[in-house]
């Protein structure tokens, strides 16, 4: 099994989300020991935004030789489509930001939205290709967003991210959520109980 570890937090050692995404990658190694771990940090090595040349290559344009950045940006969006193209499992760290994801996990997932290797278009419509993947969502909030709170539409990270993945076709989608770690000690310290114990609970795959 080969599993994608993502994390996009730029709070270093303080950060939930990725508290979250190495005790989900700790239970699926218990669960598969022999698995092959990619690792990527997406707030240590930033990709590139997305571009009009980074697109125009994308669609089958040849990389002008003259244009050492372009060549280097495109090396590092191929690098990623190819891991996520090669994982069995994703594991995503997704705090909330601003009431969405972090601009470097935005950057991510620009660079796997590629027409033909991770959907496409027909005259039925769009057809993701992702299908076979596992996605577990490592979320942290630091208020409480879930159906029925007051500023539950207020909530553009979950959503946005499932909504993402199910266009990839992805439909095996887990979340392990910290909500509420921002109003007080004891609400954090729940809330971060009750998501790591969602993290010892994960199936293999």
């Amino acid at each position: 099994m080969k599993i994608l570890h993502i994390d996009s937090s730029i709070t270093g050692g303080d950060s939930v989300s990725r508290t979250l995404t190495a005790a989900v990658v700790e239970r699926l190694l218990a669960l598969s020991p022999d698995a092959d771990i990619t690792y990527r940090d997406l707030a240590a090595q930033p990709l590139p935004q997305a571009s009009a040349p980074l697109l125009a290559v994308a669609a089958g344009a040849d990389v002008p030789a003259q244009d050492s950045a372009l060549q280097a940006d495109v090396s590092v969006v191929g690098r990623v489509l190819e891991e996520v193209l090669a994982a069995d499992v994703i594991v995503i760290g997704a705090p909330m930001y601003n009431f969405s994801v972090p601009s470097q996990l935005k950057a991510w997932l620009d660079a796997i939205a590629v027409p033909g290797r991770t959907f496409r278009y027909d005259a039925q419509g769009v057809h993701g290709l992702l299908g076979e993947k596992r996605v577990i969502i490592a979320s942290a909030r630091g208020n409480v967003y879930a159906a029925g709170s007051p500023v539950a539409g207020y909530e553009h990270q979950e959503s946005y991210l499932r909504s993402f993945l199910d266009f990839l076709g992805v439909t095996r989608i887990e979340v392990v959520r910290a909500e509420g770690v921002r109003l007080g000690p004891e609400h954090a310290q729940a809330a971060m109980a009750g998501a790591l114990a969602q993290a010892g609970q994960l199936e293999a795959a």
